[in-house]
């Protein structure tokens, strides 16, 4: 009987330790259980923090790229805006150079002009007599010329030059009063380039040719009559082109001498 007690007594304690056991084991489970939610945390934390990494990393990366690309627009921009200053620089020289050299031009217009007129005054009386009242007319300052200023004439002038070598390329023909041995009569005159100067009188009876060397009109013969209205008809369309044989009005040394 005394043995039943420590036998219940040792089972209890038996019972005891495999109860203790039990709770142990439980305590282990939910520490590692802990343990691994902790870790499941710091892994999504530290995962968080390398996500946050990364995205400013990209932002970062981002934000260089786009740096980059303004620094290269700026040093294009920079580049195009340096020529552009440069050559803004050398059109300024250049106009402030021609700006000095405009003053001296200015100032020597008056006798620039002066001299223009000079020398086409004196073609003009050298040349052939024709229409010389009308072309000594467009060099001479007329009363309502006043108001023009120095480059306006001398525009007038290079114009009445253009007309001057005009006259050395065409025929033309018209009929004016002629002042010959105190007569004054009206006849048709006829001019052939610078070459040649005619006239004829209405009837064809009469006419001439302008002597460069004498200075005076040289009758003409029956056939060069003709010639000479052969010559007008030319001019006024009434006959095709054709050769004309007629004296000239200069020589060949005279010639040679102008074009000279």
């Amino acid at each position: 009987m005394l043995n039943r007690p420590f036998f219940a007594l040792h089972g209890w304690w038996l019972v005891g330790m495999l109860t203790s056991g039990t709770l142990l084991a439980s305590d282990q489970a939910v520490a590692q259980a802990a343990e691994r939610i902790e870790a499941q945390h710091t892994q999504a934390a530290f995962q968080q923090q390398i996500d946050t990494a990364d995205e400013q990393t990209r932002s970062q990366w981002e934000e260089l790229r786009r740096l980059e690309r303004e620094t290269r627009q700026l040093t294009a921009d920079n580049a195009s805006l340096t020529e552009r200053l440069a050559k803004e620089a050398e059109r300024q020289q250049r106009l402030a150079t021609a700006l000095d050299a405009l003053d001296e031009t200015r100032a020597a217009l008056p006798v620039i002009e002066q001299n223009m007129a000079e020398q086409l005054s004196q073609w003009i009386n050298r040349d052939l007599p024709f229409l010389r009242d009308e072309r000594l007319a467009r060099v001479e300052r007329q009363p309502d010329e006043r108001g023009e200023n120095t480059s306006e004439r001398i525009n007038r002038l290079l114009e009445a030059w253009r007309v001057e070598l005009g006259y050395g390329q065409d025929m033309d023909s018209w009929r004016g009063r002629l002042s010959q041995n105190g007569r004054e009569r009206e006849v048709d005159f006829l001019r052939i380039g610078r070459i040649g100067f005619y006239y004829l009188t209405p009837d064809g009876r009469e006419g001439g040719v302008w002597s460069a060397q004498s200075g005076a009109w040289q009758p003409l013969n029956d056939e060069h009559l003709r010639e000479v209205r052969s010559g007008l008809r030319i001019v006024e369309d009434q006959r095709a082109p054709d050769l004309l044989t007629l004296p000239l009005s200069i020589s060949v040394i005279d010639q040679q001498g102008e074009q000279q």
